[in-house]
C-alpha cells in the first residue's frame, strides 16, 4: 500500500446520487395510513418508509394536486 493517495486521480467522477441526498423529517401519519403501507411491504418486500417516499416522489414528479371536498 501507498503511504497516501491522491484522491482525486482514484475517482474523478461525480457522485450521481449526491443530488437525491435524503432528509430526515418528522411528520405525524394516521396509523390506518401507515398499516395500509406495512401490508403493501410485505406483498412487496420493499420497506415502507420506502414505499412512502416513492409514492411522495411519484406525485411531485407528476405534480399531482391535492383534490379535497369537505362534506
Amino acid at each position: 500500500m501507498r503511504e497516501e493517495y491522491d484522491i482525486e486521480k482514484l475517482n474523478p467522477r461525480k457522485n450521481p446520487y449526491s443530488r437525491r441526498l435524503k432528509k430526515q423529517i418528522t411528520i405525524n401519519i394516521d396509523s390506518d395510513t401507515v398499516d395500509f403501507f406495512k401490508e403493501q411491504s410485505k406483498e412487496s418486500g420493499i420497506p415502507y418508509q420506502t414505499l412512502i417516499n416513492l409514492y411522495l416522489s411519484d406525485c411531485a414528479r407528476n405534480k399531482k394536486q391535492l383534490q379535497m371536498s369537505w362534506k
